[in-house]
């Protein structure tokens, strides 16, 4: 979580504080410079092809009833929730998530009223860069392997999730994570419409070529779509102070 805090804040100071009055295009276009050059970094380093995470964690496996639940999945449940927890209080019971909040809704006026734009982006990048430290450290504990381009692949599913929940409100974004995860573990449920045992109507077998666990990123995005055209501002929208 350090590392990656510390490398977020080189990256905002490197590739976004000099656009931050650029036009809204020019920061998306080096957003996307700096995740290509990581990979390639990545792939530098450890090559093309997945490799191993180290299992630092005893992984047993517990029964309860017709459920089964591994030790790890309860480390990632209680990580996840308390990292949630912190968050949410942060930003909306401290001095600093208060400075957060006034700077995402309008940087010129937080300024005015004395608050330091630069040192509060800084640590915006600081933690969330942390953040996703944690997320990827417990991911690869849950799966066990990881490949160079895991982190494009997994930002997409957390922006989505993000859209999902609806952008700015930190409750939707969690809600919106669980719901994709929900949505990716039905879809793999879909049977392979060439299997032996894949239902069928008429004859004609239903369900998708290789199964629905290989069309889990297309459903997902296709929710994706789906929430940009009929509600753009997710399901719960966007925290906005009220109007008096």
């Amino acid at each position: 979580m350090l590392v990656c805090a510390v490398l977020g804040v080189v990256i905002e100071r490197v590739a976004y504080r000099p656009l931050r009055n650029a036009p809204r295009l020019a920061p998306l276009i080096s957003a996307i410079g700096v995740s290509l050059i990581l990979e390639d970094i990545g792939k530098l380093w450890r090559g093309v092809n997945y490799i191993s995470f180290p299992q630092i964690f005893p992984n047993n496996t517990y029964y309860i009833g017709p459920l089964t639940i591994s030790s790890v999945d309860i480390f990632v449940i209680v990580v996840a929730v308390a990292l949630m927890a912190g968050l949410q209080w942060m930003v909306n019971g401290t001095r600093t998530g208060r400075a957060m909040r006034a700077v995402a809704q309008d940087r010129e006026a937080a300024a005015l009223m004395g608050v330091n734009v630069d040192r509060i982006i800084t640590i915006t990048f600081f933690i969330g860069a942390a953040l996703a430290g944690a997320a990827g450290f417990i991911y690869g504990l849950k799966y066990g392997s990881t490949i160079f381009t895991i982190g494009f692949q997994l930002g997409l599913f957390a922006f989505t999730a993000a859209v999902l929940g609806g952008i700015g409100n930190l409750v939707g974004a969690m809600l919106g994570g669980v719901l994709i995860g929900v949505i990716e573990a039905l879809a793999s449920l879909i049977p392979d419409a060439y299997a032996s045992n894949a239902p069928t109507l008429f004859g004609v077998p239903l369900g998708l070529p290789h199964g629905g666990a290989a069309w889990h990123e297309a459903v997902i995005f296709s929710i994706l779509v789906l929430i940009l055209i009929f509600r753009p501002s997710g399901l719960l929208g966007q925290q906005t102070p009220e109007k008096v």
